[in-house]
């Protein structure tokens, strides 16, 4: 199946072992990790003609890329391949999934197809996943990768990335969320590699800061020293000196302190500890945009938090606003903004860039920059530079913020390609899986703390020919910290990776039965797709139930024709008396289903997630309950939410019948639909029984005409619903 492609010998040691197990591929960047996906794609298609192949990637560009090498180098038509976006709707994809051998996928939109059951994977023999470290959490990768080996007759998982990370629980994550038996790992000084790989030249240049952004870095520190003595003395902080007290040890301490709240203690000394690392962390922030990147970035964030304090109420804005340091940094910040006085860094950056382009006009260089704001900046001076014409590199647009789409992404790394401008100054977006061949220069405006950011901005270059590699570093600030804790990250993830190849000793991974399999095929429940982040939906999907993903306007869940159910946690339910959302979700409900149902999910003490009176709690709960008849059920996690939802969906459906409309939500729009609708909303009807009574009467007026005995000659219509539906039609109405 493949053409015009002679793989290599390390990537036939690699599919060798991808073949017969699942594997995690670790390969420098620009070493081939797409042909080896292409050989095992061939390898499985062969051994299973009748199955698809299946490729997940987290960007669009991303894909596309893969799709474009295997057009390439397989032979496969045309319409065998597609690709699936968010661009593409969902039914679109239904359509496509049935006729296509060969599937480039984004994670997220696949997700809300296995969910509802557009796409089958049991007809997939290779999932393949890039940019694999990703796969933590509740990342989608590990939701779709999970279902894969549940369902699929032909699992084998094959996992790329140039860098899963230093952190030994977290490869290990990576590994057990993609089920990975074995890995393959490569370094430029392997001898099977090292043939390959292109020379790289990485030059550390060195600035001093001068006096002037000395004076503010001063300040900002003094602010941040009496902060952490304060914190010391709480006995928050083990010790006050700034230089020991990274980013990390700050949100972890925050993340604590946070949890022992979430717990239900009501400390003063907490509370206060909260506020106050809620003012380093803004601090921090600035001390590090003067350091590391220059006045415009620090002085548009100075903006930022003088515009919010006009309007925030919080007390750890407040107090950076009063504070004589702050106040004075600030001061000196504009000053120097008004001035134009640029960071060392970015002056040198300007100086390496017109050189560059004195000594060769085709030149094609990269530029990481961490802040969108300073991106911008460098753009603006490099276009002032004869023989240079840069671009920013961003990703999708935030509010009030620069953008590009993915389409606009697409085109300028085209044009870019194409040699139409020679300057590509990116943030983030830029470092992950693109191909960007020929960038002969790569220059970090800052060094990074982390091992997979530093190799794959590296990995921009040295691809086809010798690379260089510029990282500038400001002396004296935390780019110096940085340029080490990448180094050691680095070198121990390898380390890492080697100790756990060692000691991988995993056992094929035996296919699960779906564990509610007796009556799961059979139950249905529709959710607002505004859930999908919850946790429940994905629950309920594993556990086998259908689940239709819908606009839902009063309810979160509707599990049969007559029952709502609305999911609150317990902070959300609090917040939603406080902000008056909770009696109109109440009536809505109340007013759109026969049988409503509020679940409240979470273990915190619900009288203390706020400063709410626990009379007015109680007060709303007796409302819920005793005026609008609707009961309450407390869950303690997601897990028993989808649990409970499963157990009602049952046993409601056993009784009403499985196939159920949307009476809240969806509105039938042909003749046929609305008599439909109208029939079912009689009592004890649903869309199932409407349907034989409308086959019987030929139209609704001969249907509500027609007695009691003449109603019981359809099937399933006894005495009882034969009363209940001439009491509908012929009593009385009346108010009381």
């Amino acid at each position: 199946m493949i053409k015009n492609f002679e793989p290599r010998l390390y990537q036939q040691t690699i599919l060798a072992t991808a073949a017969e197990k699942n594997t995690l591929v670790v390969l420098p960047t620009g070493m081939g990790k797409t042909n080896i996906f292409l050989m095992l794609a061939a390898q499985r298609l062969k051994q299973y003609p009748n199955s698809k192949v299946l490729f997940i990637g987290p960007t669009r560009p991303l894909i596309e890329q893969y799709m474009s090498v295997f057009k390439e180098y397989f032979e496969v038509g045309e319409s065998d391949i597609s690709v699936f976006t968010g661009m593409v709707s969902p039914a679109k994809r239904e359509q496509l999934w049935k006729s296509s051998r060969i599937v480039f996928s984004t994670p997220q939109g696949l997700e809300n197809d296995i969910i509802s059951r557009r796409i089958n994977l049991e007809e997939v023999c290779l999932l393949g996943v890039d940019e694999a470290h990703r796969a933590v959490g509740d990342y989608a990768y590990v939701f779709v990768a999970k279902q894969f080996m549940k369902l699929s007759r032909f699992p084998r998982v094959i996992a790329l990335t140039a860098s899963p990370g230093s952190d030994m629980d977290k490869i290990q994550e990576v590994c057990n969320n993609l089920f990975i038996e074995n890995i393959e790992v490569r370094t430029d000084d392997d001898p099977d590699v090292k043939p390959y790989i292109q020379e790289m030249q990485t030059e550390w240049v060195n600035v001093e800061l001068p006096r002037v952004f000395t004076d503010i870095q001063r300040l900002l520190t003094l602010f941040l020293r009496e902060r952490f003595e304060k914190l010391k003395k709480l006995g928050i902080l083990k010790r006050a000196d700034v230089k020991y007290v990274s980013k990390s040890d700050l949100l972890q301490l925050q993340a604590g302190l946070r949890g022992r709240i979430s717990q239900g203690e009501k400390d003063f000394i907490v509370w206060n500890a909260i506020s106050m690392l809620a003012e380093v962390m803004k601090v921090y922030h600035a001390l590090e945009l003067l350091e590391t990147q220059g006045i415009i970035a620090l002085h548009k964030y100075f903006e930022r938090l003088v515009s919010e304090s006009r309007t925030s109420k919080t007390k750890a804005i407040k107090s950076i606003m009063s504070d004589s340091n702050f106040k004075l940094a600030m001061v000196k910040a504009s000053i120097l903004h008004e001035e134009g006085v640029e960071h060392p860094k970015l002056i040198e950056l300007q100086n390496v860039v017109e050189n560059e382009a004195k000594q060769n006009p085709n030149v094609k260089i990269m530029i990481f920059n961490q802040y969108r704001d300073n991106a911008l900046d460098i753009v603006e001076k490099l276009n002032k530079i004869r023989g240079v014409k840069a671009k920013i590199f961003v990703g999708q647009q935030k509010k009030n913020d620069t953008g590009l789409s993915q389409k606009e992404q697409k085109l300028m790394l085209d044009d870019f390609r194409q040699g139409l401008f020679n300057a590509l100054v990116a943030t983030s977006i830029g470092e992950e899986g693109l191909d960007i061949p020929k960038v002969d220069l790569v220059i970090f405006y800052e060094p990074i703390p982390s091992a997979i950011r530093s190799i794959q901005r590296r990995g921009r270059t040295g691809r086809q020919d010798k690379g260089r590699v510029i990282i500038l570093m400001a002396k004296g600030t935390r780019d110096e910290a940085y340029k080490w804790v990448a180094y050691h990250k680095e070198k121990k993830m390898y380390r890492n990776l080697a100790n756990l190849k060692k000691k991988l000793n995993l056992s094929y991974y035996e296919k699960k039965e779906l564990p509610i399999a007796r009556f799961a095929e059979q139950t249905k429940i529709f959710a607002d797709y505004r859930e999908k982040g919850s946790g429940v939906i994905k629950e309920i999907a594993e556990n086998g139930i259908i689940v239709n993903l819908e606009k839902l306007d009063y309810a979160d869940y509707v599990v049969s024709s007559r029952c709502g159910v609305e999911i609150k946690t317990v902070e959300d339910f609090v917040d939603s008396i406080i902000d008056g959302r909770l009696l109109e979700q109440m009536k809505n409900l109340k007013n759109n289903f026969e049988r409503p149902v509020i679940v409240i999910e979470g273990t915190q003490d619900i009288y203390g997630v706020r400063n709410v009176h626990h009379n007015s709690i109680l007060g709303m709960l007796a409302t819920i309950v005793v005026s609008y008849g609707i009961p309450v059920i407390q869950t303690r996690s997601f897990k028993e939410t989808a649990s409970l939802l499963q157990i009602i969906a049952r046993r409601e459906q056993e009784e009403t019948g499985k196939d159920f409309s949307l009476h809240a939500d969806r509105k039938p729009s042909t003749l046929k639909e609305r008599q439909e609708y109208l029939v079912s909303s009689l009592p004890g009807i649903n869309l199932t029984l409407s349907k034989p009574l409308l086959r019987h009467f030929k139209t609704i007026k001969n249907l509500v005409n027609a007695s009691e005995r003449e109603l019981q000659e359809v099937e399933k219509i006894g005495p009882a619903k034969a009363k209940q539906i001439k009491d509908v039609v012929e009593r009385e109405y009346k108010e009381q």
